[in-house]
């Protein structure tokens, strides 16, 4: 039995109450009935984006297909637009496809709600966005926030007033009653100070919010009184600025110049950041040079009171950010100081080395975690490497000011460094389009032969792979072989190797393949280096099952304990599939799919499209197998989906897997009758997301690949320890002398074993092990 299906979106919960406008929100619904896009136009700080998600909020029922928020504050490219969508909409960023007809394909049979917000420095953007998708999908409604309409046929606009008299009253009370308890009852005395308070502030809803935090220190004459000088100073000396730029950008003064000279020098260096932060990064980035390290936090909590910075909870960590138009006043505040350009470089220098630590640390527990932390990060990792990018090179990269004694990087061989070591973030993290292009731009930039730029090479190399771009992984890999020769690096040549060993097996010459793959293999042994041995054994493993040499389940078995001893998951992952791939060669069916059904339990937490097609797809050909010609036909339409929606398929790897793909996919159709056979394909490509078709697998999951039950409360330690020598393929008596037991003592363990976890055979007990090995193994 299942519960509800969880509505689908990605609108922010709010973090105050929505005070007034009820009329305008029931119109905004009644609009959008007919509109196919309704623009949202008004002055800045009148509340369009919060009406925005109001009205977006209590329409969810009529948009089964979901809400989505499409922020584009943050986004100053235009060509950058679609990513933005397909990144708030869930569609994966990899392929040579153009994204914006993925985003199109993704939406074109849903009844949805996009709402893109901030869209008047993008309008002409937003507008070929708008005329994309909505003649591709009939159901999709489009509301957009603007200062200024989108221009195109069909656009409708709602112009969002200045709140009504009563309910700025409301929304001051409320703010500062909340910040002030009893300021509600103490307004009551006089509510015409209110009211003129509220008349100065021009009734918009931003200005109204700031202003509620100075009430905390000022009554609301003496609020008043300031706000109607700064005013008029600014009034008068701005004449060329439109009326609505001249009010938004006074209050901005004035909330500025209240602020203490060291609260101000934080405000603009926090102006750096795009999207959200956190507090290390904001101590690493804007401490030194009249603000010292300890005070950046008290500088940070009085920002944050005066709702300059405005605190945010992200996968359950508290950040901070800037309103968009906070964030660019700070910003034109730093760049007339002259200190831009440091701020920036202590911003690249903090997230390369954040970049760096997590890719060191990858081959090892929290992969996940690291993942998610750069997907936080996103706005701030790219907006680094574009600063690194396009900043004027230097005469001489100079001593680093924070490390007396070391040489400082220049700012495009630091962004180099960053693009290296983001290689996880692109490859395996669900950014591998935005990858490509972000490092042909700063390999382009950064000619110097360097390691940063060695590193960057293959890891461009391997991005091109994944997309089926032979030509460039090649041109790539080749340059990277160069310069690591040239620098004497044998790291470097050993993932060429082992990168020029995956372009061969991709282009079906696998003996070479093996070779290059046993290469790679012998030098990270020399090296020592069981993170890059790790990386290899996998596509080694593959290999040798594809030429039938023996020898390949103990490939990937070794690789399966090397991973385990470290606490790695994703290459785990990969090689269970290599054994369940090997298993299914040998018609040891069984074996193939409760290992592949182990890994599913891996994958389901990684956003890998291409893993879980590949899993997905072993999974079909072992359906096929076991006669389930309906299961097979259902799978093969989920990894066709999952393919097509990532632009690549199953032929970029290479004639050898896309074969066995289109062998078993012609016996469903014979087996089926073409007719039922799409059928069955067209209902598995619901899935558009590889963790919604991995949930949909387990949730079905029936006969002998059934997922296995964790060791851990299942089994005594003692079992445990029987089973982990069962695994090793010990009998009962070589295991009884082992543990110093009895033979009898130890086939009871056994029985229990077998009884506990639902097997009939010593065989399943070797498959679950490897797939579940608990630390008490190790010992074993």
């Amino acid at each position: 039995m299942t519960g509800p299906a969880p509505e689908a979106g990605n609108t922010p919960a709010p973090l105050t109450s929505f005070v007034g406008r009820r009329k305008d929100i029931a119109e905004v619904r009644r609009r959008l009935r007919s509109a196919r896009l309704l623009t949202l136009t008004g002055v800045g700080g009148v509340g369009k984006t919060r009406l925005a998600l109001e009205v977006a909020a209590v329409s969810r029922r009529a948009f089964p297909g979901g809400v989505w928020l499409v922020d584009l504050t943050t986004v100053t490219d235009p060509d950058t637009v679609p990513s933005a969508a397909a990144a708030a909409l869930g569609v994966a960023d990899a392929g040579d496809l153009p994204l914006l007809e993925r985003v199109a394909t993704h939406l074109a049979h849903r009844k949805a709600l996009l709402v893109l917000d901030n869209c008047e420095h993008l309008a002409d953007a937003c507008a070929e966005l708008a005329l994309t998708l909505l003649p591709a999908a009939p159901r999709l409604r489009v509301l957009a926030t603007s200062r200024l309409s989108l221009g195109i046929i069909g656009e409708e606009l709602f112009t969002v007033a200045p709140l009504p008299a009563d309910d700025a009253v409301a929304l001051l009370l409320d703010r500062a009653d909340a910040l002030r308890p009893g300021f509600r009852s103490g307004a009551a005395a006089d509510p015409g100070a209110v009211d003129r308070l509220c008349a100065g502030l021009d009734r918009l809803p931003l200005t109204i919010e700031l202003a509620a935090c100075r009430l905390r220190t000022l009554s609301v004459g003496q609020l008043t009184d300031r706000l109607d000088d700064r005013f008029t100073l600014l009034t008068g000396s701005a004449h060329a600025r439109r009326p609505q730029q001249r009010t938004l950008r006074a209050l901005v003064d004035w909330s500025y110049e209240l602020c203490s000279p060291a609260e101000r020098l934080l405000w603009t260096r926090l102006s750096v950041f795009t999207g959200s932060f956190g507090l290390e990064a904001a101590e690493a980035v804007c401490a030194g040079d009249g603000i010292a390290t300890p005070d950046v936090l008290d500088l940070l909590a009085r920002l944050v009171a005066q709702s300059v910075v405005l605190p945010v909870d992200e996968a359950g960590t508290r950040r901070y950010t800037l309103l968009e138009t906070i964030r660019q006043y700070g910003r034109q505040r730093l760049a007339h100081s002259g200190t831009e350009p440091a701020v920036l470089r202590r911003h690249l220098d903090y997230f390369r080395t954040f970049a760096e630590q997590l890719a060191e640390g990858w081959f090892g527990p929290g992969q996940e975690e690291t993942l998610a932390r750069l997907r936080i990060e996103h706005g701030n990792l790219m907006a680094a490497l574009e600063y690194g990018t396009t900043a004027p090179a230097p005469e001489t990269s100079g001593t680093d000011p924070r490390r007396p004694g070391k040489r400082q990087l220049p700012d495009s061989q630091a962004a180099l460094a960053l693009a290296g070591a983001l290689r996880f973030h692109w490859c395996a993290g669900g950014f591998l389009g935005e990858g490509r292009r972000r490092l042909g731009q700063i390999l382009a930039a950064a000619p110097e032969p360097t390691p940063a730029r060695a590193t960057a090479l293959w890891v461009a190399g391997w991005a091109a792979l994944l997309q089926g771009d032979h030509r460039a992984a090649e041109d790539a890999l080749a340059a990277a072989r160069r310069l690591g020769e040239r620098l004497d690096d044998p790291r470097v040549c050993a993932y060429v190797e082992g990168f020029c060993g995956a372009l061969a097996m991709f282009q079906g010459r696998l003996p070479e393949s093996a070779r290059r793959f046993e290469s790679a293999v012998t030098t990270f042994n020399g090296l020592g280096d069981a993170s890059g041995t790790l990386f290899w054994l996998f596509q080694l493993a593959v290999v040798k099952t594809l030429l039938r040499e023996p020898g390949a389940a103990e490939i990937a078995r070794h690789g399966v304990a090397l991973a385990e001893a470290r606490g790695e998951r994703l290459c785990r992952s990969y090689l269970l599939m290599a054994l369940a791939f090997e298993a299914w060669t040998r018609g040891d069916n069984e074996t193939g799919e409760q290992l592949a059904r182990a890994d599913l339990e891996i994958q389901r937490s990684f956003n890998d499209p291409i893993g879980s097609g590949m899993l997905l797809g072993l999974l079909a050909w072992l359906a096929t197998a076991r006669g389930e010609h309906e299961c097979a036909a259902r799978l093969l339409g989920t990894v066709d989906a999952l393919w097509r929606r990532n632009t690549t398929s199953i032929t970029a790897f290479g004639p050898h897997m896309s074969g066995i793909q289109e062998r078993n996919a012609e016996e469903a159709r014979r087996v089926m009758g073409r007719t039922a056979y799409e059928r069955a394909c067209a209902e598995g490509g619901r899935h558009d997301t590889p963790g919604r078709a991995i949930a949909d697998v387990l949730a079905t999951a029936s006969g002998p690949g059934a997922p296995a039950v964790s060791a851990e409360g299942a089994l005594t330690r003692r079992e445990q320890e029987v089973a982990a020598l069962v695994a090793k393929g010990l009998s009962n008596r070589q295991i009884a002398g082992s543990l110093q037991r009895s033979p009898r003592t130890v086939e009871g363990h056994v029985e229990n074993i077998l009884a506990k976890l639902g097997f009939a055979s010593r065989a399943q007990i070797a498959v679950w092990w490897a797939a579940h090995q608990l630390p008490c193994a190790q010992g074993s």
